[in-house]
């Protein structure tokens, strides 16, 4: 099943269709969350839909899964370039190159990363006639910042380092955060002026755990303290009170909302944003005291409307992803059957968007995790599970193998837990030649049923086909374990002997003998007897020691290994 999403996955990026191509691949990662192939792909997706967060955290996991595959670098360098981080591209097309030196992708990749970071680097100056340039200028921003009482605290906080940061890399973007109290005080600092506004608690209430409050920060006295630059109006005045006051009421519901009285926690963040409407946490904090309550739509309303407000105000996107994260939750509370699930997901995927939180991102997977068991209890039927297996084995009969797949599948869709269906499905595949799916469904029958001697036949059959020979030895005498009188099994394990005694007998043809070689290297295990120092020991001395060898011959662990590579012709014996 992950083979055919991620086919599908192909053949829609292919078409250009790259948002149905993540879907796919999305599916398939589902089936098989350990295969980094699929990743790689989606990150491919995600990079042409310009997802680059979403691409590098996808490129980063096809690292973490196979960190020796060089395409995994290339994945990630792209990532990075998107992100406009070429410092971390260029880390990874490196890293990449340590693995492939002659590979022309990540080459070509690691210089188009270094002339993106040379062109940033030249235009990176500052226009001269911003008078804000020499305050964010170097290190000495920071130890002012830290000298400060007052902003010393706001160093702790890691959305306002990087508010900071993004300042320093360029001034002008001063112009997005004022709004932010912190960022006003800080350049108050760094200019020598002081700005007063509100202070008091601006941490948000957990969503489900009792909400945590801080000490307000609080400004040091000074003898002489400077003159304000400008007097503020009446209006001025009065918005500076509103917002205090709107700050005591967001304290007060907080404290509330600890003890667990709900109706009251209401009532003070609702009066909250009566006196100040631009501030889009009195609404989520509202919200999350409805969600609490059970009142699942007063919530979903709350959530609306603090993503909608947040974007006029161009609220930070931490904000808006808590308000969809928040509205996600109250939809998974009300969903009923799978398709309610829908909405929930499609909000958790929107919250990623804004900010890529480790929590949404495990409300999205249980959520969809939750919508794929409700979908199988939904559609679960034995009796149409039987008919639909036994219209398969009809077709099989006829020789009809790919409509004989179509019905074994609805079939196990129908019923996942029929091992006789993952049999029959198998026999098809093998027929079909698609051995690695023929593979995995014989081990999926064993798996659901291991005294079923059919499963052992299928995953021998697939074995033989793909020549793993020993492998497939292995599995018929496993069979037999269960069934002795079993021709099939029989039989098999007679084809695997004459098999392997080819290749101890040195009967096979190079090419054969090559083929077989080159298979063999790929076997763990092979590679791990191989890479045994003791091993290549006595290898060695089969060569040139035969009395040595005679005394190796008496150690059965030693023979099982040597027969292993006999069977996997590695060794021939002569």
């Amino acid at each position: 099943m992950a083979e055919e999403a991620k086919a599908k996955g192909n053949a829609a990026f292919s078409a250009g269709d790259y948002e149905a191509a993540v879907r796919h691949f999305s599916d398939a990662i589902a089936l098989a969350p350990s295969n980094h192939v699929l990743y790689s792909n989606r990150s491919a997706a995600y990079a042409s839909l310009n997802n680059f967060a979403e691409a590098l955290a996808d490129a980063k996991k096809t690292v973490e899964l196979k960190p020796d595959w060089p395409k995994g670098y290339s994945r990630l360098g792209a990532a990075y370039v998107g992100s406009h981080n070429y410092g971390d591209a260029i880390s990874a097309y490196k890293k990449g190159l340590e693995i492939d030196p002659h590979n022309e992708a990540l080459k070509s990749g690691l210089k188009d990363a270094e002339a993106a970071a040379a062109k940033s680097f030249r235009s990176r100056a500052p226009p001269t006639d911003n008078p804000f340039n020499s305050a964010f200028a170097g290190p000495e921003m920071w130890a002012k910042l830290t000298a400060d009482p007052t902003t010393r605290s706001y160093l702790q906080q890691p959305d306002f380092i990087t508010m900071m940061q993004e300042i320093q890399k360029n001034p002008n973007n001063l112009n997005l955060y004022l709004k932010d109290q912190r960022v006003m005080q800080a350049l108050g600092v760094l200019l020598n002026v002081k700005f007063k506004g509100p202070t008091g608690d601006d941490m948000e209430i957990p969503e489900e755990e009792s909400p945590k409050k801080s000490e307000p920060a609080k400004e040091e006295k000074k003898p002489e303290p400077e003159p304000e630059p400008m007097e503020l109006t009446e209006d001025g005045k009065e918005k500076k009170d509103r917002k205090a006051q709107a700050l005591k009421e967001k304290e007060e519901g907080n404290a509330a909302y600890k003890k667990k009285d709900f109706e009251k926690a209401i009532a003070h963040y609702t009066k909250a944003l009566e006196l100040d409407d631009e501030d889009i946490s009195y609404l989520t904090n509202r919200a999350a005291v409805y969600l609490e309550m059970g009142q699942y739509e007063e919530c979903i309303k709350d959530c609306d409307k603090a993503v909608e407000r947040g974007r006029e105000l161009r609220s930070d996107f931490k904000m808006i992803a808590r308000a969809l994260t928040r509205k996600g939750t109250a939809l998974v509370k009300m969903a009923k059957c799978s398709k309610d699930f829908e909405p929930a997901i499609e909000t958790f995927q929107k919250a990623l968007t804004e900010h890529r939180n480790p929590d949404t991102l495990k409300r999205l997977n249980e959520a969809e995790k939750a919508k794929k068991e409700l979908e199988q209890q939904e559609i679960f039927d034995p009796t149409i599970a039987d008919e639909e297996r036994e219209k398969g084995n009809e077709y099989f009969k006829q020789q009809k193998y790919p409509e004989a797949v179509k019905h074994y599948t609805e079939s196990l869709r129908r019923n996942p837990k029929d091992p006789k269906a993952y049999s029959n499905r198998a026999a098809c595949y093998t027929k079909l030649g698609a051995l690695p799916e023929a593979l995995k469904d014989a081990e999926k029958c064993i798996e659901l049923d291991p005294t079923f001697s059919k499963g052992y036949t299928r995953k021998g059959a697939a074995q033989f086909f793909m020549k793993e020979y020993d492998k497939a030895l292995e599995t018929y005498q496993e069979g037999l374990k269960l069934d002795p009188e079993n021709q099939e099994l029989l039989d098999g394990m007679r084809r695997c002997v004459q098999q392997i005694s080819k290749a101890g007998r040195g009967e096979l043809s190079p090419e054969e003998l090559k083929e077989r070689q080159a298979k063999a290297m790929q076997d763990p295990e092979i590679q791990n007897i191989l890479s045994d120092p003791v091993m290549r020991q006595v290898l060695v001395d089969f060569q040139e020691n035969p009395k040595a060898a005679q005394e190796h011959m008496k150690n059965p662990m030693v023979m099982n290994k040597i027969q292993k590579l006999i069977n996997a012709g590695i060794v021939q014996m002569k």
